[in-house]
């Protein structure tokens, strides 16, 4: 796939442009985008805090009912809060090395979602997670679809 055909998925996908340089990192079995991995400053130079972002549009649903259904405090409570902190350094580590040497303007800061504590995002987390990143949210966030079941089957649990 070429990258004007991945920006006009990702655009489809997102319902809007995407602000800034991304590239696709997980794709599906049709090949469709799933995470892209954003560059840490967009087009006008504001920066991104999140490197990695969901746009496989069924996972960001599912994980947008696992989180109204208060999915975010229970990650909280479910992962180790010391894992998370080393989480957030390594993932705001590697954001900051992609950032332009020379850079004299306004940088991302946080980890995970732009936070450096805790959880703001489940999505956040499980993109991460997809790419390749150790992360304790996102793995969590995995065992939780499994127990959800994947749209129209039967719930085993």
């Amino acid at each position: 796939m070429s990258n004007e055909d991945d920006r006009v998925l990702v655009e489809e996908l997102l319902g809007r442009p995407p602000l800034g340089a991304f590239e696709v990192v997980v794709r599906d079995a049709d090949a469709k985008p799933v995470v892209i991995e954003n560059h840490p400053l967009l087009e006008d130079g504001r920066p991104m805090p999140t490197r990695y972002w969901l746009v496989a549009a069924d996972l960001r649903a599912r994980i947008g009912t696992l989180e109204s259904a208060g999915g975010v405090r229970a990650a909280e409570a479910a992962v180790d809060a010391t894992a998370l902190a080393v989480a957030h350094e390594r993932y705001a580590s590697e954001r900051d090395a992609a950032i332009p040497a020379g850079h004299e303007g306004p940088r991302p800061s946080g980890g995970v979602g732009g936070t450096s504590q805790g959880v703001k995002c489940l999505h956040a987390h499980y993109a991460w997670h997809l790419a390749g990143g150790d992360d304790p949210v996102g793995c969590w966030v995995e065992e939780q679809l499994g127990v959800m079941g994947k749209p129209g089957e039967p719930d085993d649990a």
